[in-house]
C-alpha cells in the first residue's frame, strides 16, 4: 500500500523528493503517515479536503481486498 500511496503522491506534488511515507504494519491495520514539503500540503489535502479522501478511498480498497484496516495521517511539516 505505500509503494501505491507514494505513487500518487509524487504526480501530485511539486518537491516528490521531498515526499516521505512511514508504514506501520500492526497484523489487520496499516497506518500510513504521510510528510512533505510545505508548499505540497494544501496539493495533497486539496479543496475542502477532496484529495486526501480520495486518496484514503482508493487505499481503503486495496485494504479491503488484503483483510486489513487502512489509516492515512499526514504528518506537520518542520519549519
Amino acid at each position: 500500500m505505500k509503494k501505491v500511496l507514494e505513487t500518487l503522491l509524487k504526480n501530485l506534488v511539486s518537491q516528490p523528493e521531498a515526499v516521505s511515507i512511514n508504514e506501520t504494519d500492526n497484523g489487520r491495520e496499516v497506518i500510513l503517515e504521510i510528510s512533505a514539503a510545505k508548499e505540497d500540503m494544501g496539493r495533497i489535502i486539496g479543496k475542502e479536503g477532496k484529495i486526501i479522501q480520495a486518496l484514503r478511498n482508493v487505499l481503503k480498497i486495496k485494504a479491503i481486498k488484503e483483510g486489513k484496516r487502512v489509516e492515512i495521517t499526514l504528518k506537520e511539516p518542520q519549519p
